[in-house]
């Protein structure tokens, strides 16, 4: 088996609100997704991720650290959360990539092989 990571990218403004039935449905759909790789074997780890107001990105010029706060790269989708699955080949990664909630609700799941170094 090789691990993928599964990185849940959707647009933030369309997020449903704190408390909303909109973002319960959406807890929802993730909590049967996580049974699924759960019962499947596949599921390693996975968080959700905090709002991108949370986030900071970190760069080393010439030996000096620079902090920004906000995303790597702001015009792009919020990264929401993420997986690590076991999977048999990319069939099975993608199989499961189609199937996540992010996916199937509007949003990009971006998946890589994690490279084995031992």
């Amino acid at each position: 088996m090789a691990k993928y990571i599964f990185l849940q990218y959707v647009d933030e403004s369309k997020a449903p609100r704190p408390g909303s039935p909109e973002l319960n449905a959406v807890i929802d759909a993730f909590a049967r997704y996580l049974e699924d790789v759960k019962a499947a074997g596949a599921y390693h780890d996975g968080d959700p991720c905090q709002p991108s107001a949370a986030t900071f990105s970190v760069t080393v010029q010439g030996g000096h650290a620079e902090t920004t706060d906000g995303p790597m790269h702001p015009a792009t989708p919020w990264l929401n959360g993420f997986f690590v699955l076991d999977c048999k080949d990319r069939s099975d990664a993608e199989a499961w990539a189609a199937k996540n909630p992010a996916a199937v609700m509007g949003g990009t799941v971006e998946v890589h092989p994690i490279l084995q170094l031992m």
